[in-house]
């Protein structure tokens, strides 16, 4: 199946008219239900799901599951959450809505429906992203396509999966922000520094402009003599350079840094996450198959 056509055909299969109009709806038994295996949810906030299985209570699903064939049972493609709180609210049966779908359609269809959703935390979100790269070649640029964000907000949170695990666990749970992921992503070929860091940061309750000063502060002070004797060789750039660096990074969607130098000349620094985008950026300045 073409990336092309996923979306029409996701749309078609949770549209509520496409549903009503095409698909007969079958009552199935909540213990004859499987969850999908590539949900991008790694936990479900208890109150939203209460509140979720009082109104289930009070008015039933009002929207059918999606599900596929799996032996005797089904296995879910869209609404495990509905299928939760059913059976938090006692419900005997489940309306659903059986589609033949490929393993492949599946999983896309319920990794991309996911990601529409504005209650998944940055580190799922991530993973989800991360996967259909890694399963589904999906190349950054057409991810972007398809969940309606920018090709740079795509790299930014793929690369939080950069960060330790231990700082992962922190960003799921709400302790700190994608914006302090980013910030301490500076730090990243120092883990020992990074995780100072990120513990100040929590035990301090830090603001993102906070954190990036505190960042500074350790690179300032971790930077060997040398390096402290090559940046004094640098000037900030004029607001001609700057505008060429902005130029730079919305062309070639990634971040580039322009670095001159009070004796003449500089240095262009162009960040990739990893070999993808690295082949993707050389298509940019010299089209040919580097990699």
């Amino acid at each position: 199946m073409s990336r092309s056509r996923l979306g029409r055909g996701l749309s078609q299969l949770i549209s509520s008219n496409a549903l009503s109009q095409s698909r007969a709806v079958i009552e199935v038994t909540p213990d004859r239900l499987q969850p999908n295996p590539f949900q991008p949810r790694r936990g479900y906030d208890v109150a939203a799901l209460d509140e979720l299985a009082e109104s289930i209570r009070q008015q039933g699903i009002l929207q059918p599951l999606l599900v596929r064939p799996a032996g005797d049972n089904y296995q879910i493609i869209l609404g495990e959450r509905r299928w939760r709180a059913a059976q938090q609210a006692g419900l005997e049966t489940v309306p659903c809505i059986v589609e033949e779908v490929e393993d492949r359609q599946a999983l896309e269809m319920a990794l991309i429906e996911n990601l529409h959703r504005e209650d998944l935390n940055a580190v799922e979100r991530a993973r989800a992203y991360q996967q259909l790269v890694d399963d589904f070649d999906f190349t950054h640029e057409e991810l972007a396509q398809h969940i309606g964000k920018s090709r740079s907000a795509i790299t930014n949170t793929l690369r939080l999966l950069q960060l330790p695990e231990e700082v992962l666990a922190s960003l799921a749970k709400g302790n700190i922000s994608e914006g302090h992921g980013r910030a301490l992503l500076s730090l990243e070929d120092d883990l020992h520094s990074l995780r100072e860091a990120w513990r100040a940061v929590e035990s301090g309750e830090l603001s993102v402009r906070a954190t990036e000063e505190l960042v500074r502060e350790v690179l300032g002070r971790d930077k060997p003599a040398a390096e402290a004797r090559r940046s004094s060789r640098i000037v900030p750039p004029d607001p001609h350079l700057m505008a060429l660096s902005e130029h730079l990074q919305e062309t070639l969607a990634t971040e580039v840094k322009v670095q001159p130098r009070k004796s003449g000349g500089g240095t262009i620094l162009i960040r990739f996450s990893d070999a993808e985008e690295l082949q993707r950026i050389a298509e940019h300045i010299a089209p040919g198959d580097y990699l």
